[in-house]
């Protein structure tokens, strides 16, 4: 049976963007990479200092899911600032 750490090393494995997107296509729907693209999205907006409001006018994210980026942001392991810093 494969553990999240399995998954975790399975990504750090993949070494080209090209990778990544086979990887990505066959292990998502295209709703759910696209759901966590606004994620991403939603959590570069706030670091940025957007509103709430702001951030919902820009990725038509749910409100519950905003606030649950924004406790990520605020109260988690800094995953998002440290992605979004990497790709900038």
């Amino acid at each position: 049976k494969y553990s999240q750490d399995d998954l975790m090393k399975a990504i750090l494995s993949l070494k080209t963007e090209e990778e990544c997107k086979k990887f990505f296509d066959d292990l998502c729907t295209y709703q759910e990479l696209e759901k966590m693209a606004q994620r991403l999205e939603a959590a570069k907006l706030l670091l940025e200092g957007n509103t709430y409001e702001q951030v919902i006018e820009k990725t038509k994210i749910s409100s519950t899911t905003l606030s649950r980026v924004s406790r990520c942001i605020r109260y988690g392991e800094g995953g998002y600032k440290n992605v979004i810093e990497k790709i900038k």
